[in-house]
């Protein structure tokens, strides 16, 4: 549930979206109560039985001098992420970096970041959180309807965070995914950025994104495409990575 950091300067963020008072019908999905239609969204990229049967994620973020790897456990979160100067990691206790001068980043905060985008629609059926219907978004004459995805004050490191999902209302295909950042702040935020989800890929029975694109705000409209991440040699299975995949290498630092 961490939020974006390398790419805050490119992605500008925009007005806020009012919570409807209308009433939402909710399906009982295992122990957690989701809306119908967010079930209808999970459904529609392969289940959520089958998402949660899967044990790990890796993938490559295509990227101009060196693709960054990144090893997901997804039945705790613990990540390694190895990057063209960096290897980063959390080993469901600690956060830790073995990095050279050139890095600035800021490691917790980019632990579980671009998975947490890349895994959508399934990381918002987590444990936590609340839903509640949103208006919907407009973009180039078509109307997305949306819930607003809020966490309960002890949930991750920035349960402040909010996102917003939208989908087409025919399909119940995931369209759009407006998220605010608070993990510096540590304040509710009334910037919210999109990404835009129109280019999938089945993995195992799980329809994953192939890209995904951020875009533009200006005067609290969308309007065009900003920056477009990609991703390759995904592989989503039952089966667990051994527990040395993500302890911190010899010279890392434990980062605070």
């Amino acid at each position: 549930m961490k939020y974006i950091y390398l790419f805050l300067a490119i992605i500008l963020v925009a007005s806020c979206k009012n919570v409807t008072s209308e009433t939402t019908t909710i399906t009982k999905t295992s122990k957690i109560d989701y809306p119908t239609d967010l079930v209808k969204i999970f459904d529609n990229h392969g289940g959520l039985d089958k998402w949660k049967s899967m044990k790990s994620m890796s993938y490559e973020i295509v990227k101009e001098e060196k693709n960054e790897k990144q090893f997901i456990d997804l039945q705790n979160r613990r990540e390694r992420i190895e990057g063209s100067n960096f290897t980063s990691g959390y080993d469901g206790k600690e956060y830790w970096v073995e990095a050279d001068t050139s890095y600035d980043g800021n490691p917790k905060f980019y632990t579980n970041l671009m998975f947490y985008f890349y895994a959508m629609p399934f990381v918002l059926a987590d444990e936590g959180i609340n839903y509640d219907k949103t208006e919907p978004l407009e973009y180039e004459g078509k109307s997305y309807p949306g819930y607003r995805i809020s966490y309960g004050a002890d949930v991750g490191v920035s349960p402040e965070d909010e996102y917003f999902i939208y989908f087409d209302s025919e399909t119940y295909e995931m369209a759009w995914l407006g998220y605010t950042v608070t993990f510096f702040s540590g304040e509710k935020s009334k910037k919210i950025s999109y990404i835009r989800y129109n280019d999938w890929k089945k993995y195992e029975g799980l329809k994953l994104p192939n890209s995904i694109t951020w875009y533009k705000v200006e005067d609290g409209k969308i309007t065009e495409p900003r920056n477009t991440r990609n991703f390759d040699e995904v592989v989503v299975t039952e089966t667990s990575f051994p527990d040395s995949k993500f302890i911190k290498t010899s010279s890392a630092k434990i980062v605070e």
